[in-house]
């Protein structure tokens, strides 16, 4: 029972030691990064911490970021819910094709969207805005919403619908009273790969904003001077950025627990 009560502990030590440099390194000047191996900080500075929350360069990067990803998890869950519920529910000639080709979208790769997105947000004044990332990142979030909740959708039998239709329930309020709920697991699940999906995702971001709208992300790739890379403010800018990811997996935690047990994670 020992051993096996050790196995989980070293592997979660293994995962948490890069975390842990990054907040170690977070402490650290750039020179003491550079001049050797240290487990603990040796003269422990605030000044990358000080220097994010009070130049607005760095500070507006993570308000900008939490935006346009609130925005991208709204518009992909609203999208995806009637897009599932369809899929899941009803047949129709090419169902099965279109819900591949959906997912053929999460498949490509990022940057052959890059310029026609470009493009298109510049001719209709939508480049360095929010929105324009927000929509940008649907492309690929929406077919993996779709396919997660269809899963969890598939699961609840059709009798329900039928139930309260003869109950007397009007489209509308069965979807948000009963089935909904029925469901929550799923809706929280999508929400979350949603979020991170975005939380992440640098080329986009990155392309299509310039001063305005630039994420936290695009900010970190400026760092560099004559000097060098300031690598203890990046790893300052890192250790934050971890810290929205981990509220929301703290929030949906018993749903992708449930997700994993009943639906397509």
């Amino acid at each position: 029972m020992k051993k096996r009560s050790l196995i989980p502990i070293i592997y979660i030590l293994f995962l948490m030691l890069p975390i842990y440099w990054l907040i170690a390194m977070s402490f650290k000047t750039t020179g003491e990064i550079l001049s050797g191996f240290s487990l603990f900080p040796q003269n422990w500075t605030f000044e990358n911490y000080k220097v994010i929350f009070t130049d607005p360069t760095w500070y507006r990067g993570y308000i900008n970021s939490i935006i346009y990803v609130t925005l991208n998890t709204i518009i992909t869950v609203t999208v995806a819910l009637p897009a599932a519920y369809a899929f899941s529910r009803y047949r129709f000639l090419g169902d099965k094709q279109l819900f591949f080709w959906l997912l053929t979208n999460r498949m490509a790769p990022t940057a052959i969207f890059a310029l026609p997105f470009f493009q298109l947000y510049s001719a209709v004044g939508l480049f360095d805005t929010h929105i324009a990332v927000a929509l940008a990142h649907t492309l690929f979030n929406v077919p993996l919403a779709v396919w997660i909740l269809e899963g969890f959708m598939s699961g609840v039998p059709k009798e329900l619908d039928e139930t309260a239709y003869v109950d007397g329930y009007s489209f509308p309020k069965f979807f948000g009273k009963i089935f909904l709920p029925t469901i929550a697991s799923g809706v929280g699940v999508t929400a979350f790969f949603a979020f991170m999906f975005s939380w992440v995702e640098l080329l986009l971001a990155k392309t299509l904003t310039a001063v305005a709208a630039k994420p936290i992300a695009a900010t970190m790739t400026k760092t560099a001077s004559s000097a060098g890379y300031e690598l203890g403010l990046l790893a300052a800018a890192g250790a934050l950025t971890i810290i929205p990811g981990a509220i929301v997996i703290y929030f949906v935690r018993n749903y992708i627990a449930r997700g994993f047990a009943l639906g397509r994670v």
